[in-house]
């Protein structure tokens, strides 16, 4: 490694005179411009610079997907929630024990194409580069025996991880212990199980895309990109740029161990993405062999299941290893599964439930971000998307320099269309697929197999003609509701229910992106683009803060609460109140006015004061304010935070249920407020596409770079955010080595 102090040469000069594998040059806030002359070179600088800022969450998600958690930790701690839903180490292992035994990811290897295999191949090299020269000052994992070298595999593993979180990690727990045991289904089980798979709400993202009718004169159009995922663990996003000069130039975001660009732009397109609303993966009900729960009719002819035998090493309590080994069994649609969340699937002696997961087969997800890292315009963003179907539980939300927007689902979807659904479902699963879009069909029938379209790159999946995709030169956004209204002037109908519904009642987050769009169209700039996601305004604060005032009565928080402008900036005084009631606010019949679909952005609207959990709710907040010693008319500022290495950062902005675009999922504290982050803004980025040859971007890493304590880029642009400021993206050479804080590491 070189460290160079100068700033005025040029990269190629760099790169000549030192004979360099990649080049990283650090601009403010410690994002790193790596550039090469090769893809391995790319993936060579991206390993080093990710493992400087990030070392321990990698080496975490290395060892979860290698199956040792139980090995160092024990069995009984929490998995790695960034990669499953496990709710033990040893569950978590068991789950990708049997993924490595199984040798699946070993058989997708021929997905990805020669490039990214490359540029994994230098990832590889130099994340174990930073490892062998520097190690670790973080106090998670320095000195850990656990943190070791990695190999291709280690990544590709992880990647195949990250595409399954949705449906086969999302449900360890009802597969590892799936056994033969009885039991009774329950019968409110479908909406047991549509709760259970909702039960993270605030979990979202924001994508809003303004062409060339939607902008001020001078620009041809703005993205704004709003991620809202965890502030904690391995599925923080991290920002690079990549460039190979002439050929390969994308800047953004991406989860960390992705050595792509998954949220970004290019020099001519922009683009982000979205939880999307479609499930990913459906279950079939097999019958039994009569006598023999091991095997399984279909068409009338029995079928042994497969057995695969799992064995993980797990600490003892005195430090000693022993051995955890069970037998898990499959079927021709999947493996067993006894239960989702804590609501079980009985595996009795006449029927046994399957998974199939829409992801099992899916590392083509690699290629589309590498094609989308190549984009010159929003046809290349739908080629990409069409033709490597492997964008695995996300919407994209596009634009580019011709002034376009565009909105597409084209992603992973099982092959089960509302036809299937309604020959095929069993009697749960047509309780279940009409509550959460989540197939049972009937596994006796080999016609009620997943089916297959000509234009899918894989037997199983809708292909992209059946799903939603739109361009138009207004707007496209996407607040997490589905892809109904991701523009109100055109809806976007004819799809099959398991991507989402149409005609339904939208959340306050997509009422109040749909009005803000709607309210500045035609004025858009990345100046105004910012100060929209900033404003922190909230939808049902407009729609029911009078009404709680009026619960309220009198007194200096009721006053506030009247007077409070219904945003959550830092200076706010009764937001905290009225947060406070309305997370208690269920679903239900609490609004005068229900829901028209005919007029879906202001329906419904009329808050019910009588209602008794209306005025529950408020009675509560009031308590709860109380006994913690905060006033009701409190600042915001005063009662919201976050606190990184000993220092005290207030923060804006409050839950995405309360229809605040800039969302943040708050932990409270009953005797303090509001005192971290679980999830919500993390890697923004506003783009803006002109005339110049350089984007105009501004960018913001919500929780900062690093989850090291001990380094410089912990905490700093947190307390950007706190202040509501953004950092100048630097995408042009340039603006790069014009950089005040430039510094240059040469990788030999």
């Amino acid at each position: 490694m070189v460290l160079i102090a100068s700033a005025v040469l040029t990269t190629p000069a760099l790169a000549d005179a030192h004979g360099t594998r990649a080049l990283i040059r650090y601009t403010e806030n410690g994002v790193p411009h790596i550039t090469a002359k090769s893809f391995d070179g790319l993936g060579y600088g991206y390993g080093y610079a990710a493992a400087k800022d990030n070392l321990c969450e990698l080496a975490n998600g290395y060892l979860t997907v290698d199956a040792k958690r139980s090995k160092y930790f024990g069995p009984d701690g929490q998995g790695n929630s960034a990669l499953s839903g496990a709710d033990s180490n040893l569950a978590s292992d068991v789950h990708f024990q049997r993924i490595n035994d199984s040798g699946v990811v070993e058989g997708l290897l021929g997905q990805p194409r020669r490039e990214v295999k490359e540029i994994i191949g230098g990832y590889v090299d130099g994340y174990n580069k930073y490892l062998k020269e520097h190690g670790t000052k973080d106090p998670a994992c320095r000195d850990a025996e656990w943190v070791r070298p990695i190999a291709d595999l280690d990544v590709y593993r992880h990647l195949y991880a990250i595409s399954g979180i949705s449906g086969q990690g999302e449900l360890v727990n009802g597969l590892v212990g799936a056994q033969p045991s009885g039991g009774v289904l329950p019968e409110d089980a479908a909406a047991r199980i549509s709760a259970a798979l909702d039960e993270e709400p605030t979990i979202g993202s924001n994508g809003l895309a303004v062409g060339k009718a939607g902008t001020a004169a001078g620009t041809d159009s703005v993205l704004l990109g709003n991620p809202h995922f965890p502030w904690q663990g391995g599925r923080r996003f991290w920002q690079s740029q990549l460039t190979i000069p002439g050929r390969f130039n994308a800047s953004g975001g991406s989860l960390l161990g992705v050595p792509l660009i998954q949220i970004g732009h290019t020099r001519d397109a922009a683009w982000t993405h979205t939880f999307s609303t479609a499930r990913t993966f459906g279950l079939f009900e097999v019958k039994l062999a009569p006598g023999d729960p091991l095997s399984y009719v279909v068409d009338g002819q029995p079928e042994k299941m497969s057995a695969q035998r799992v064995s993980v090493e797990v600490k003892q309590p005195d430090g000693s290893l022993a051995t955890d080994t069970r037998t898990l069994y499959s079927t021709r649609y999947g493996p067993v599964i006894t239960g989702i969340e804590d609501i079980p699937l009985p595996w009795t002696t006449t029927s046994a439930y399957t998974l199939r997961d829409g992801n099992a087969t899916n590392l083509r997800a690699l290629n589309s971000w590498f094609a989308l890292n190549q984009a010159r315009d929003v046809d290349d963003i739908s080629k990409a998307l069409k033709s490597t179907l492997g964008v695995p539980w996300v919407n994209t939300i596009a634009t580019d320099r011709r002034g376009r927007a565009l909105y597409s689902d084209v992603q992973v979807v099982p092959h089960v269309t509302d036809e299937l659904a309604d020959r095929c479902s069993t009697p749960l699963g047509r309780q279940l697929f009409q509550a959460a879009q989540v197939s049972i069909l009937d596994g006796s029938q080999g016609t009620c197999a997943w089916g297959a379209d000509a234009d899918a790159v894989e037997p199983g999946l809708l292909g992209p003609g059946r799903l939603p995709h739109q361009i138009r030169d207004d707007y496209e956004l996407n607040a997490n509701d589905s892809p109904w209204l991701a523009n109100t002037a055109a809806p976007l109908t004819g799809y099959p229910w398991i991507v989402g519904d149409t005609g339904t009642t939208r959340s306050p987050r997509t009422r109040e992106a749909l009005i803000s769009t709607e309210e500045h169209l035609g004025e858009f700039t990345t100046a105004s683009m910012k100060e929209l996601l900033f404003a922190d305004r909230s939808r049902l604060a407009l729609l029911a803060a009078d009404a709680a005032a009026e619960l309220c009565g009198t007194g200096p928080g009721c006053d506030a609460l009247r007077s409070w402008d219904r945003t959550y900036t830092l200076d706010s005084r009764g937001s905290l109140l009225f947060e406070r009631f309305a997370v208690r606010l269920a679903p239900g019949p609490i609004w005068k006015v229900p829901f028209d679909p005919a007029d879906p952005l202001n329906t419904p609207n009329t808050l019910d004061t009588q209602h008794p959990i209306v005025r529950g709710a408020f009675d509560a907040a009031v308590a709860e304010l109380t006994a913690a010693g905060i006033p009701l008319d409190g600042k915001l500022a005063d009662h919201q935070s976050v606190t990184r290495n000993g220092k005290r950062i207030p923060m804006h902005s409050g839950p995405g249920q309360l229809g605040i675009l800039n969302a943040m999922a708050p932990v409270w504290d009953p005797k303090a407020g509001n005192v971290e982050f679980v999830h919500g803004s993390s890697f923004i980025q506003v783009v803006g596409l002109n005339g110049k040859a350089c984007p105009d971007t501004s960018t913001l890493m919500t929780y900062s770079q690093s989850a090291d304590p001990t380094s410089p880029h912990f905490a700093d642009q947190t307390e950007l955010y706190s202040r509501g400021e953004w950092v100048r993206g630097r995408f042009c050479e340039a603006d790069i080595l014009s950089s005040p804080a430039l510094k240059i590491v040469a990788l030999r």
